[in-house]
């Protein structure tokens, strides 16, 4: 749990969603946290995904990805993408509340053959967990606030090199997703 900011020592054995939302409480009273201890389903997504303003997913599996991103296109929902393995991250803006904009399928088709690999196998640098969530707050407010330009395409973080490298992503004209919308 080390990498994960919401997280201390003590909270090793606590059940991760309601430590979450006591580590938001505690940082400011005023939020609101709704605790969903279960795996969402499409169905889930579809009754949460419409009374949000905008996504975050912090997932760790394609699957999960695709599921929501699906509610997201659906419902035209703004969807602020991170994932981190071993000293390589990613960041991805796709705000689906404009016709023209990419989804996470354009860029990662559901039919496609991809190499699942998660942090509990293959491992993760600690800090970039947290850096890749700042990164995605930053994004969400900017999209919240209509404040700058959101991030348009993916941007993956090489920790070892400190470098950013930023490739731009169309809307995908066959997407299986969001190519209808």
């Amino acid at each position: 749990m080390q990498r994960q900011v919401l997280y201390r020592t003590d909270s090793v054995g606590a059940e991760k969603v309601f430590e979450a939302r006591k580590t938001l409480r505690a940082m400011n009273p005023e939020v609101s946290v709704e605790a969903i201890q279960k795996k969402l389903q499409q169905q889930d997504l579809e009754e949460i995904v419409p009374k949000v303003d905008i996504v975050l997913d912090c997932s760790d599996n394609f699957a999960t990805r695709h599921a929501v991103n699906r509610a997201c296109v659906k419902h035209r929902k703004p969807l602020v993408a991170g994932a981190a393995i071993r000293f390589d991250a990613q960041l991805m803006v796709f705000d689906l509340s404009k016709p023209a904009s990419p989804c996470y399928s354009c860029v990662f088709p559901e039919d496609a053959e991809v190499e699942e690999v998660q942090c509990s196998t293959m491992g993760v640098f600690a800090p970039l967990t947290g850096m890749i969530g700042a990164m995605q707050a930053l994004e969400a407010l900017k999209l919240l606030a209509q404040a700058g330009e959101p991030l348009a395409g993916l941007a993956s973080f090489d920790a070892k090199r400190s470098e950013w490298k930023i490739v731009r992503v169309k809307k995908d004209p066959a997407c299986a997703v969001c190519a209808d919308r």
